[in-house]
């Protein structure tokens, strides 16, 4: 057994290189993947849809805040893997006295490498992780920032009632990186909003993601019945809110976004 620092700075007793692992997170679950941990994984959720051969394969063991504890005791992990913020923090608590549970802490790149750099020492694969943060590094440095000003952009997550990535999250961190400003910065994490305060200050676009609420073109005539002159575009939520490997492709992503945009 090792002792490990998570990043909430609770230290956990593991084995030296786990067997048994569950992870309760979709983006670290394609990371774990991406790791190369195929036999090592033994439970996912329902929303680990990457990749598609873990999801058809691998025993679910529910949502990431509604778990089925009796299948994760069938499962008899060695180390089970969870995030402060998709996690319920009570359901963490009850499995944490039973298994070793690593808990993330991701609200930007920087945090977003050292998790996948542990992610690498816990499981012996510390070469493929080196590589993970190094396609990241320099992907993230060939991402030009634009010359004019920022578009602002308000970043939808929910429907009924309206909710936004606000300041202090992960999404707001990655819009600034791809060259958007975030016109709820000034707010914290996940704010419910209301479209008619939005009318007199419109901003530049309305990015409706694909996550965890599916936004559909259907949905822009609510937005532009309120600013009209307002851009309003499906995006990706996978590439915002994913912060394990597939912050590889983000960049590409971004640029092409704003290419559509006609940003520069």
């Amino acid at each position: 057994m090792i002792e490990i620092e998570d990043q909430l700075g609770r230290k956990i007793k593991v084995k030296r290189k786990p067997t048994r692992i569950i992870s309760l997170v979709p983006s670290q679950t394609e990371l774990l993947a991406a790791l190369g941990l195929e036999k090592e994984v033994v439970g996912i959720t329902r929303f680990c849809v990457h990749p598609d051969s873990w999801f058809q394969e691998k025993t679910r063991v529910g949502g990431t805040k509604d778990l089925k504890f009796n299948v994760i005791r069938d499962l008899n992990p060695d180390l089970i893997i969870a995030n402060k913020e998709e996690n319920t923090r009570d359901q963490i608590e009850t499995l944490a006295k039973e298994y070793p549970v690593w808990i993330s802490n991701v609200n930007d790149l920087s945090s977003a490498k050292e998790m996948i750099r542990h992610f690498g020492e816990i499981n012996g694969k510390q070469k493929r992780a080196s590589e993970i943060i190094a396609g990241v590094e320099t992907n993230f440095s060939k991402l030009p920032i634009p010359t004019n000003k920022l578009p602002r952009v308000a970043y939808l997550i929910w429907r009924k009632p309206y909710m936004v990535a606000a300041g202090d999250t992960f999404i707001d961190k990655m819009l600034e990186m791809a060259g958007f400003e975030n016109y709820f910065r000034s707010q914290k994490r996940y704010p419910e909003v209301y479209l008619k305060e939005m009318e007199n200050d419109p901003p530049d676009f309305f990015f409706l993601s694909s996550e965890p609420y599916p936004f559909k073109e259907k949905h822009f005539s609510e937005f532009l019945q309120y600013c009209p002159d307002a851009g309003v575009e499906l995006v990706d939520g996978e590439f915002f809110s994913w912060y394990g490997s597939r912050l590889v492709d983000a960049p590409s992503y971004f640029l092409e976004l704003r290419k559509k945009l006609k940003i520069d």
